[in-house]
């Protein structure tokens, strides 16, 4: 009997699709999200071959909407924000109001109406948080003072976002059904624009309200009565039906948006003890339904706009990688900032991403911005992702040649934490539960190490017990550089994550081959993997553990006998 698969076919061939396109773009060393783009434009309507629905496309980007925002809200960092306050705050509304105004007058000369050029610009102003981070952490920026700065403008970047997303529809009421038309005619009278904008605002005001009154204690409540059950599935089943229903109760209830219900959700949780086991638990669910969102975006996307209009695209792509870089840099150097740190900011600023995607996407639907805008937008986006890889390797050879002599203050700081003693030493890969114990017993016997997290806030507890750290992933050739493997004595990689283990134990055993390598696993198959891999010794936990318990077993009154006579 047939069925109604259209979903399935969405998830499957979307999924698929992004999975190739996104590991190649990886291969060729651009953010996996080009890949994530294209995928939607193969399996869209505008090219030939597999068409996916595209309004199950658009339920399933909302759902990647809410989640998203959800780790934003769940990673959002008032206190990094507050560090780089004096820069970030006033850096990123000027330049935010700088690309506005260029894609203002960009949407002038094409005729656009006032509304739609100013929508249009604010999408062209904010940088995507994917590939900023990912070109932060690839170049061992995040804990600079470079890298705080550029976190902290694009915190500052997503508040105003937020804001718009929140402020948007109420403008578009308020200026009538169509609201081009009504901005085209400036039939909507200042009033109504104000009381539609003065009761979104009672509105957001009343849901933040009850938030901070009620959300603050009854999430973290929840959460913790949830983690005592010990059940996995059930915490995070609770992570995602708080993120999902609290996104769907604040549009119900109070009129808000979807996104600013979430943002919220993972910004009360993140002020929670169990945040980092909560962002851990939805990661996988987070992350693909980000991939649909991607797809979905792409699949709206219509790449004869390079060839209509070649002029304005290009146009829009010089918006974000020149106009916004060079405001950015300006702002930068009028703080007294060094030209480098400068460049860096700029650098990481030049391409836009998700939140660029949800404003067009929200202005097409508002019917705000034309087709046309929603097509320039993404294929900015595109060129400028695909662009700023190569920025970073201009920028990278300009530090070699300027700053070797005289590195820029922010880069001559030495790095946080503990200072490491490089001769002897013993690497810690992973400071989870494990690691850390670890690594505080080898502290404990006068053993001098350094431990290696993508993790921050393991990091920042393992700089707080006195043991220097260094953030990032352990298969970064970056990251074992700075860890210094060829006067290390020992390695013992403590992540649970056998293939990144594996990449590790390679790259550690090619810079010296005679370290003692250890790793952890939890099977016979991982044990296998880590030891082909040149591992010295994989020790499995569970073993281990069922070693231990019967040592002490047999350690007890009634079977001590038995063990003496064996």
């Amino acid at each position: 009997m047939p069925h109604d698969t259209d979903l399935i076919d969405l998830i499957a061939v979307g999924l698929a699709v992004a999975f190739v396109l996104g590991a190649l773009a990886n291969r060729f060393k651009l953010s996996p999200l080009v890949g994530y783009l294209l995928a939607g434009m193969v399996v869209g309507p505008f090219t030939p071959g597999f068409i996916a629905d595209q309004g199950l496309a658009t339920q399933l980007s909302e759902l990647g909407v809410m989640l998203l925002m959800f780790g934003v809200g769940l990673h959002f960092s008032l206190a990094d924000l507050m560090r780089v306050k004096s820069i970030a705050i006033p850096g990123a509304i000027v330049q935010i109001a700088a690309a506005t105004l260029l894609g203002w007058a960009l949407a002038w000369y094409m005729g656009w109406p006032h509304l739609q050029g100013f929508v249009f610009g604010l999408a062209l102003s904010v940088a995507s948080t994917v590939v900023l981070l990912r070109a932060m952490e690839d170049r061992r920026l995040l804990d600079t003072g470079r890298g705080k700065i550029a976190v902290g403008w694009l915190i500052v970047e997503d508040l105003v976002m937020v804001l718009a997303l929140v402020l948007l529809p109420a403008l578009a009421g308020a200026l009538g059904g169509d609201a081009v038309e009504a901005a085209q005619e400036q039939s909507g009278p200042v009033w109504a624009i104000a009381k539609a904008l003065g009761i979104t605002l009672l509105q957001v005001t009343a849901f933040v309200a009850v938030m901070l009154v009620v959300g603050k204690r009854v999430i973290p409540w929840t959460l913790e009565k949830i983690a005592a059950t010990g059940s996995r599935e059930l915490f995070t089943l609770a992570v995602l039906a708080i993120a999902l229903g609290v996104a769907f109760g604040s549009a119900k209830l109070f009129g808000v948006s979807f996104a600013l219900g979430a943002f919220f959700a993972g910004m009360l949780l993140n002020e929670s003890e169990l945040s980092h086991k909560a962002a851990n638990d939805s990661l996988p669910l987070r992350d693909a339904f980000a991939v649909l969102f991607f797809v979905s975006v792409g699949m709206l996307f219509d790449p004869t706009i390079v060839v209509n209009y070649p002029l304005q695209v290009l146009a829009t792509f010089l918006i974000i990688v020149v106009g916004k870089s060079l405001a950015a840099f300006v702002i930068v150097r009028a703080f007294g900032h060094p030209t480098g740190t400068a460049l860096t900011i700029s650098a990481s600023l030049a391409q836009i991403g998700e939140f660029s995607f949800i404003l067009a996407g929200l202005g097409l639907q508002l019917k705000i911005l034309p087709q046309e805008a929603h097509d320039m937008v993404l294929a900015g986006a595109l060129l400028s992702i695909v662009a700023n890889p190569f920025l970073f390797v201009a920028l990278d050879k300009w530090k070699a040649r300027n700053e070797k002599e005289a590195p820029a203050p922010e880069e001559a700081e030495p790095p946080p934490g503990p200072p490491l003693v490089a001769e002897d030493h013993a690497i810690v890969i992973g400071y989870g539960r494990v690691g850390s114990i670890l690594a505080q017993v080898l502290r404990e016997r006068g053993v001098p190490l350094v431990v290696i997290d993508d993790n921050g806030h393991n990091i920042e507890r393992a700089h707080a017990n006195g043991i220097p750290g260094i953030r990032g992933s352990a298969a970064s050739d970056r990251v074992l550089a700075e860890a210094q493997p060829e006067k290390a004595k020992i390695a013992v990689l403590a992540i649970p994550q056998p293939l990144e283990a594996g990449e590790a134990i390679a790259k550690l055993r090619a810079i010296n081959p005679s370290l003692t390598v250890l790793a952890r696993a939890h099977s016979d198959a991982e044990v296998k993997h880590l030891l082909e891999h040149g591992a010295d010794g994989a020790i499995m936990a569970e073993r281990e553990l069922a070693y231990s318990l019967a040592e002490m077993i047999m350690s007890t009154p009634p079977y001590r006998a038995l063990r003496k006579s064996s």
